[in-house]
């Protein structure tokens, strides 16, 4: 009995964002418990991994932030590959309405936090916190909906969120680079000419490629270049056919993401997610910092995405989504605004200060709860509205 509760469990869509959000209340529950000192020393300590003194030499939560994340990326670019040769990405006409609402939905958060951060600019440089999608957690809140809600708007918001990954991972890519280490960065190379060959030749075997990756990753990290673009490129060099005509890429996702939602993405909430409440006040929620991250997610993301998305279709440059109305459009712009998995990681790239990342977890935390409450009532409420809204309207 417990087994099959336990089967029926995972198998539902929801329950990647359910065991997300869970990971967050541990966090948070074990960061202002008696057991903080060792969630912190836990988080804190080294691991080394050297070889006659030259190697890796990381506290844990680094390890987890650039190593396990690097996976998570990697399997983000398995989705974007397949997505763009082969699924919903491929016909442009399709990715017209949903990637012109993620571009507003990266700008206007984006804006939202810097005119809250002009005056202090110690806070400015994260600027891209509220900009970023949790696809997980956004999918999982539509998944509670069901059939009250279309089809079309899964369609809809898994694209819009993949190519908000996409966005987050080119302004990774420009604005979160460390100093540059052209020397490491001209050996990350060689392996990626292994790549290459690989891709080209339809390599069916996926251990070389896997381990072509991780020397990448090892050299990419050590170039300052954040470690888990390496991730993303290695999936893009994944043959999506083989010399024999089957998928090593198709083979691999379905393999890696169990792993990547049930274990990697929930290790790195509990690890990015612990707020500590102690001494805070309802003013501190007011703070540029958590208050810039906490509207743009909010508002900055609704305004985008439902604004572009009602400019596009008014203006018939676009369809709407079919058997959709406003409502569940509005309710899929509050979706768009769960940060939580992207945001921590982006704003763990933007702070090192441990206060400034506490004001970080607060800001995202309380928008995508907020984002993930609106957006979960709107599409309730959308469903109980009979009349959709024309596909040329």
């Amino acid at each position: 009995m417990l087994l099959r509760a336990i089967d029926k469990f995972f198998s539902h869509e929801a329950s990647g964002g359910i065991l997300l959000m869970l990971s967050a209340l541990a966090a948070l529950l074990v960061a202002n418990s008696s057991l903080a000192p060792m969630y912190e020393g836990a988080l804190g300590s080294y691991l080394r991994v050297t070889l006659n003194g030259e190697g890796l030499e990381k506290p844990l939560i680094l390890w987890i932030n650039d190593g396990l994340m690097a996976v998570f990326f990697f399997l983000i670019g398995l989705e974007l590959k397949r997505e763009m040769v082969e699924g919903k990405l491929k016909n442009p006409a399709d990715v017209a309405l949903p990637g012109m609402a993620a571009v507003g939905g990266m700008a206007l958060p984006a804006l939202v936090f810097v005119m809250l951060n002009w005056g202090t600019p110690e806070t400015l440089g994260g600027w891209a916190i509220p900009a970023a999608t949790d696809i997980a957690f956004a999918l999982g809140i539509l998944a509670l909906v069901g059939s009250k809600a279309p089809s079309s708007l899964k369609v809809f918001l898994l694209t819009l969120a993949i190519l908000d990954d996409l966005g987050a991972i080119i302004i990774i890519a420009l604005f979160y680079t460390a100093e540059l280490k052209v020397d490491y960065l001209m050996l990350a190379l060689l392996p990626l000419a292994g790549l290459l060959y690989l891709n080209i030749k339809g390599a069916h075997r996926i251990a070389p490629a896997l381990l072509l990756g991780t020397i990448m990753w090892f050299f990419v990290l050590k170039s300052g270049v954040h470690a888990t673009l390496a991730g993303v490129v290695t999936a893009f060099l994944i043959p999506i056919k083989d010399k024999f005509g089957k998928s090593p890429l198709h083979s691999l996702e379905h393999g890696l993401t169990p792993y990547v939602l049930y274990m990697i993405v929930p290790i790195f909430a509990f690890a990015n997610a612990g707020v500590v409440l102690k001494g805070l006040t309802f003013s501190d929620l007011l703070a540029p910092l958590p208050l810039g991250i906490a509207l743009g997610l909010i508002v900055g993301k609704q305004v985008g995405v439902f604004g572009v998305t009602f400019l596009m279709v008014k203006s018939g440059l676009a369809r709407m989504p079919a058997g959709a109305n406003w409502m569940h459009i509005y309710g899929i712009a509050c979706l768009a605004g769960i940060g939580f998995t992207m945001s921590l990681f982006i704003g763990s790239l933007s702070y090192a200060d441990p206060a400034l990342m506490n004001e970080v977890r607060l800001g995202v935390l309380s928008g995508s709860a907020i984002s993930a409450v609106l957006g979960y009532s709107a599409l309730i409420l959308a469903a109980k509205r009979s009349t959709p809204v024309p596909a040329h309207a």
